[in-house]
């Protein structure tokens, strides 16, 4: 039989770093190319003991349909957590838990966005939500970032050019995939020309709470007194991204065409997975826990740029600083092929992401690729970056 795809996915093409993965599958290969959490990050012996106790205490709340806006008392206690630890929530919002964050970029777009509708992107930027803008049709527009967030000069441009703009996608907290953080100064900006040219808002923070260094910078959604932003938050990097979990805090009319598009989409999130980071948000020290990771993390990250200062600076790869989260971007002189370097360092049984794969327009010039160092081990981290630095040899002058 001949198959007809619908126009709307007809055009879309594989993730490139689930692609990327089957390469970094090969046990010889040492993939600096995920994004999980450290396998040391996961709180195993509390899952199973809140797990135990729900189905011993409560097996039907656990096993039966819930209701599509989420767990009530997980979500009471996200919007206490919210605004308590990040001044997060108005009277003119409400909280949708979602599966996933990816989930909350599927939704949004749904309600918000037509076909050809314009969504501004930062460039690079998460290459899963880029992928759901597409999916929708959406004509993405992309604009640079600078060593303190998004350009805003190119941003007022392109929201001068394109009025049919639905909504600005920033993660403004150790950006996926540069590692950039946006200053207080471009939140503010960010927020006033949204309301400037009357457009929303998708802040995406998954990586909030693992900052290692620094000072603190409030979220966008912080300061919303107009009811333009939409904020996005999930347990994936500091509880686990197997259990699915992650919320949108949203102006109540968008919050309520969410709500009926989720009934649409999956009925309701894993209930079991709610209870759970319930429970370890309220019967246990979830604030150790955070720490916990930051300390964790803070040591891989050190770890990580002390190789890279050893091995890969010589040769003129450059590198953003970490300062939280899970990803840096590493920078080739402007003479190599990233593309041919990329793949050498797989011939060379090391794995990293290209630059171009979280592009807007794949097809620009870029000389940059994406390491991870939470999920490998020291020993794999300090193998990959020699690999690399190997690699590098063939291209370097």
């Amino acid at each position: 039989m001949e198959y007809s795809f619908s126009d709307r996915v007809q055009a879309l093409k594989p993730s490139a770093i689930r692609e990327i993965f089957k390469y970094a599958a090969d046990p010889e290969v040492v993939s600096l190319s995920a994004g999980n959490p450290s396998p040391e990050a996961f709180p195993i012996e509390e899952i199973k003991e809140i797990s135990s106790r729900l189905l011993e205490e409560n097996p039907i709340g656990v096993l039966q349909y819930s209701v599509t806006e989420g767990y009530p008392q997980l979500r009471e206690t996200l919007k206490e957590y919210m605004k308590s630890h990040h001044n997060v929530g108005k009277d003119f919002d409400d909280i949708l838990i979602t599966t996933g964050a990816q989930q909350i970029m599927d939704l949004a777009t749904k309600s918000l966005v037509n076909e050809g509708d314009v969504v501004i992107t930062e460039a690079p930027s998460f290459i899963g939500s880029l992928n759901t803008f597409r999916s929708y049709n959406a004509k993405l527009v992309g604009v640079k970032i600078d060593d303190d967030g998004m350009n805003m000069e190119e941003l007022e441009k392109a929201l001068q050019t394109h009025k049919n703009a639905r909504f600005i996608y920033t993660i403004p907290n150790f950006q996926n995939p540069s590692g950039i953080t946006m200053s207080l100064e471009k939140r503010k900006k960010m927020y006033e020309l949204a309301k400037k040219y009357n457009v929303l808002i998708l802040e995406d923070n998954p990586y909030g709470d693992l900052r290692y260094s620094g000072e603190y910078i409030p979220c966008i959604k912080s300061f919303d007194d107009e009811g333009i932003v939409l904020y996005a938050g999930s347990m994936s990097k500091v509880i686990s991204p197997g259990i699915r979990v992650a919320y949108v805090i949203a102006p109540k009319p968008i919050f309520q065409k969410m709500v009926v598009c989720k009934q649409g989409n999956d009925v309701h999130t894993n209930i079991w997975s709610q209870m759970v980071c319930n429970e370890l948000m309220t019967k246990y020290d979830f604030d150790a826990h955070l720490e916990k990771l930051r300390n964790l993390y803070r040591k891989k990250a050190q770890f990580m740029m002390d190789l890279m200062d050893k091995y890969l600076v010589p040769m003129g790869i450059t590198y953003a600083k970490i300062t939280g989260g899970l990803f840096t971007m590493c920078t080739l002189p402007d003479y190599v092929d990233m593309q041919e370097f990329c793949k050498d360092a797989i011939k060379n049984k090391v794995c990293v992401v290209p630059g171009n794969a979280f592009l807007t327009d794949e097809s620009e010039e870029c000389h940059t690729f994406r390491v991870n160092f939470s999920t490998p081990t020291d020993e794999q981290l300090e193998k990959g970056i020699k690999l690399l630095a190997k690699t590098a040899e063939n291209y370097i002058k």
